[in-house]
């Protein structure tokens, strides 16, 4: 001990103390850095589909009323003869649709929970982080 300073390898505890300071400040930007790339990647792949979705979306939209319009009339056909051949033939093609869409919907709930939205690369690496500056921290001690 020289002037009540504390001496590992010729370095004060106080300069001791800032380079940990400076190297936890460069640890955190760059993992800052790296979950931005990671969530700009994300978005611009986005960017790109989104368009492309939206048209999609309308295409099929116009192809679904004509076909559902098409089965409507052909199920009518079957109940020729019934003065509420078009009410059920509607009802008839609404039930199917609706089993058909709770189906797709639980199915797409199932999986967005089961991946989630987090970014997972990122998530991982600081877990890594976290652990290699618990036994950096340890074996300093």
């Amino acid at each position: 001990m020289t002037n009540g300073s504390v001496h590992n390898g010729g370095r004060s505890f106080a300069e001791l103390l800032t380079e940990f300071k400076e190297e936890l400040k460069e640890f955190a930007n760059t993992r800052f850095q790296m979950l931005r790339a990671e969530l700009t990647e994300k978005a611009g792949a986005w960017k790109a589909a989104v368009p492309m979705l939206a048209i999609c979306g309308v295409l099929l939209l116009f192809a679904f009323m004509l076909l559902t319009g098409a089965l409507v009339a052909l199920i009518a056909l079957a109940f020729a003869n019934h003065p509420w051949a078009y009410a059920l033939s509607f009802a008839i093609v609404g039930v199917i649709y609706l089993l058909a869409g709770g189906a797709a919907g639980a199915y797409g709930y199932r999986t967005i929970k089961a991946n989630g939205m987090a970014p997972e690369r990122t998530m991982r690496i600081l877990k890594q982080d976290q652990v290699w500056l618990q036994t950096e921290a340890r074996t300093q001690l």
